[in-house]
């Protein structure tokens, strides 16, 4: 028998240390390789660390509400390999990037229920005897090549058995490092692919809904529920007390600091969109086909703040005592409610150097890995001005709460078609136009009326003088 090191992965290059939320094994329990062994969490996100061996769960080296560092060992596993078989050093320092590749189960919630897949038994029962088989068959070899990527034998395996083809493994997105595909992501596709007759995909509305596009809803469409199971601590007639849970505790904990650190002021105005509204409905389906994805209004309005911002850079500023720090990257966060009914803003790097349709590529992807609980630490880092897309849910406009330690945070609200005046060289007429109010919350320490005022008045002539001839 030997002694294999469970190490605290690498999550990021701005995370250093975790806490141990949850010990999902316990010592004795059986572990299969890439199982879930215990429950991290970092300041912005949660995850489990799987193991990258098969054995028992011989020793926990840390407690639960434990601080750890990254590179730390938390845990012993006793594999099947020759007695006093120890990992030496180099294979160590080799462990915790594949570690790292497999930590995609982002646990943003805690409490997010899995929903009822069809087929969803037999997939499990062939997942079984896969793993079953794959452990007999396993060598020294880790990963085969198919000619653009490389596969392990576990997801080679699990294709076979489910009769992947070698086109439908490559077109697969993969999460681990360098784009390798993971168990993880098989599984993923296998739940939204039909089996006999055609069955919707679980995960197709969370995405649908993940690039939170700026549109007013319908009459029909109800507001998104918020799914996440509360924990009754005690009642008291007829109130019930909950519990807050860990994420919603940050979230408090943020806010309450935000108001207490900047003096908000408020500014709002209307934006006339008719002709972003046109463009988009001229190029959405040939997009939609060439790119296999949507285009919203989200990655439009992120990329007329971005240019705003290079017009007023004092806008893209934090405050450190009586420093104002101009930030050089335009680095902007989209606030995204998840499943659950929390709140998480994960990052858009260098936004004023990505083309539009690269802009709406980062948008869906982390919007989807997001509401998918696949976000890395790094994905939520760095941020250096906020937007936050209120009309989905219906609303005209709002005042947010800066997102600390940035200066300002924008908010867009729903487009709806109203009766407005235009000046032509015939006088003035009154038309149907598709209007929009754009409001930002922004630090009053640095940002004045003046500047705060002349910033969103410019977002607003971007989105407004939107060019119809725009090619993607």
């Amino acid at each position: 028998m030997a002694i294999y090191k469970l190490f605290l992965p690498k999550m990021g290059e701005s995370v250093s240390e975790a806490t141990v939320t949850k010990w999902v094994k316990q010592v004795g329990d059986k572990i299969d390789e890439d199982d879930a062994v215990v429950e991290i969490a970092t300041d912005k996100v949660d995850s489990e660390v799987p193991s990258p061996v098969a054995g028992v769960l011989k020793e926990r080296l840390v407690e639960e509400n434990q601080v750890v560092q990254v590179g730390d060992v938390i845990a012993l596993i006793e594999t099947d390999g020759p007695e006093g078989d120890d990992q030496a050093p180099a294979v160590q320092e080799e462990s915790a990037p594949v570690q790292e590749e497999r930590v995609e189960e982002q646990d943003i919630s805690e409490t997010m229920q899995e929903e009822e897949i069809p087929g969803m038994d037999q997939i499990q029962h062939n997942r079984t005897e896969v793993e079953s088989n794959h452990q007999d068959t396993h060598s020294g070899s880790q990963e085969a090549h198919s000619g653009i990527r490389f596969y392990s034998p576990l997801i080679r395996n699990i294709a076979q058995q489910e009769g992947i083809s070698q086109q439908q493994l490559d077109a697969i997105e993969g999460t681990g490092a360098e784009g390798r595909v993971t168990k993880q992501d098989v599984l993923n596709y296998l739940q939204g692919k039909p089996s006999g007759t055609p069955a919707p995909s679980a995960v197709q509305p969370q995405q649908e809904q993940a690039a939170a596009s700026v549109q007013a809803p319908k009459a029909t469409e109800q507001p998104a529920q918020n799914t996440q199971p509360v924990q009754i601590v005690r009642a008291s007639g007829d109130d019930e007390i909950i519990e807050m849970d860990r994420m919603r505790r940050l979230i408090a904990d943020h806010m309450v600091n935000s108001v207490k650190t900047s003096p908000h002021v408020f500014s709002v105005v209307e934006a006339d969109v008719t002709n972003l509204v046109n463009w988009r409905n001229k190029v959405k389906d040939g997009y939609k086909k060439a790119e296999g994805e949507n285009i919203t209004f989200t990655p439009l309005i992120i990329q007329a703040i971005a240019k705003a911002i290079k017009d007023f850079p004092m806008i893209n500023v934090s405050v450190d005592g009586y420093n104002i720090i101009r930030k050089k990257n335009i680095n902007i966060g989209m606030a995204t409610a998840l499943p659950s009914g929390n709140l998480i803003v994960p990052v858009i790097k260098n936004v004023d150097q990505l083309s539009l349709t690269g802009i709406s590529r980062s948008v869906n992807d982390l919007a989807n890995r997001a509401r998918n609980n696949k976000l890395k630490p790094d994905d939520t880092q760095g941020g250096t001005f906020t937007m936050t897309n209120i009309g989905a849910f219906g609303n005209i406009f709002g005042m947010p709460i800066i997102n600390q330690p940035q200066a300002a945070i924008l908010a867009v609200g729903t487009i709806k078609k109203k009766p407005a005046v235009l000046e032509t060289e015939f006088g003035d007429v009154i038309a149907v136009r598709h209007m929009m109010y754009i409001s930002m919350s922004y630090d009053h320490r640095v940002i004045d009326g003046a500047l705060g005022g002349q910033f969103i008045r410019k977002v607003a002539d971007y989105l407004e003088q939107w060019d119809v001839d725009t090619v993607l």
